[in-house]
């Protein structure tokens, strides 16, 4: 994000993959994948009444975003508003959240807490999003069920066919009980 609102003819938009009416990507005739830049979503200042990032219709600068220190001002962070954009290279002292415009405003929970675009088509659909931690496929409850269904498989005679493969797979996946999961 840019720190302060962006000079005329200029704005700070997002840049999103363009779909046709059926939800699907857009493609140029190079077949290369066609983007806008749209205005992101309000925020939620911390009383609960959304805060728009961009300047409203009838201001001098409609549709402008707002740039950093305008939306930390309008939240009442004064001195955070007056802070460099970001530090170097966004490597922030650790455990400093005042330390920048950048760090302060991401801190703040309506930024934290930015539900995912996988997360909301999710929800729509009626499924919950279960992320694990990075890094730690031991941790994932898919990796001790695969491991089980691998070795039921290896217990059951050879296939000789694809119709007794596949049958033998999924007896195996099968296998795997909801108390094990």
């Amino acid at each position: 994000m840019v720190l302060n609102t962006p000079k005329p003819g200029k704005n700070w938009l997002v840049e999103v993959p363009e779909l046709n009416d059926q939800g699907r990507q857009v493609y140029a005739s190079d077949g290369t994948k066609l983007k806008k830049k749209v205005q992101m979503a309000p925020g939620t200042v911390p009383n609960g009444d959304p805060q728009p990032l961009y300047f409203p219709d009838g201001h001098p600068h409609a549709g402008i975003f707002k740039g950093m220190s305008v939306i930390l001002r309008e939240r009442g962070f004064i001195k955070e508003a007056g802070l460099k954009r970001e530090c170097l290279s966004f490597k922030c002292p650790p455990g400093r959240i005042d330390c920048c415009a950048r760090r302060s405003l991401y801190n703040q929970p309506d930024f934290v807490g930015v539900e995912m675009i996988l997360e909301t088509h999710c929800k729509k659909r009626g499924f919950e999003v279960l992320f694990l931690p990075k890094f730690h496929p031991e941790l994932s409850p898919i990796e001790p069920c695969w491991g089980f269904a691998k070795r039921k498989y290896q217990e059951l005679p050879l296939s000789h066919s694809e119709a007794e493969l596949g049958t033998n797979v999924l007896f195996s996946l099968e296998s795997v009980s909801l108390e094990r999961i």
